[in-house]
């Protein structure tokens, strides 16, 4: 089994920053993409940066330029740094973790509001 540990979701003001992290641990023999999808209410989950195990990242178009991934294989963790956050960013934030290319765990998620 693999366990997914998020932190650093809350409440900021619009402009602010914050740092999401997810860290694995478990049954890992080695990982490989990891990401950051987000639900807002009554809204489906989508997806918002992904990086592989080579490092090789991907965003969506709405947090290009404002959010950067990054990971830590050495600690199994994927990080979510978040700058000029915007109202409509707040929602879930999930973290997902490919231990092959077809299995995948999600984190329980963190909330991240934004107020204006």
């Amino acid at each position: 089994q693999v366990q997914l540990v998020e932190s650093g979701g809350g409440l900021v003001q619009a402009g602010g920053s914050l740092r999401l992290s997810c860290a694995a641990s478990g049954s890992i023999f080695s990982i490989n993409a990891m990401g950051w999808y987000r639900q807002a209410p009554g809204k489906q989950r989508n997806l918002v940066a992904t990086i592989t195990s080579g490092g090789s990242t991907n965003y969506a178009d709405s947090v290009k330029g404002r959010f950067t991934i990054s990971r830590d294989n050495a600690k199994n963790t994927v990080y979510l740094q978040m700058n000029s956050l915007k109202p409509e960013d707040t929602a879930v934030y999930y973290c997902k973790v490919m231990i092959s290319a077809i299995r995948g765990y999600w984190g329980q998620g963190t909330q991240v509001t934004v107020s204006s």
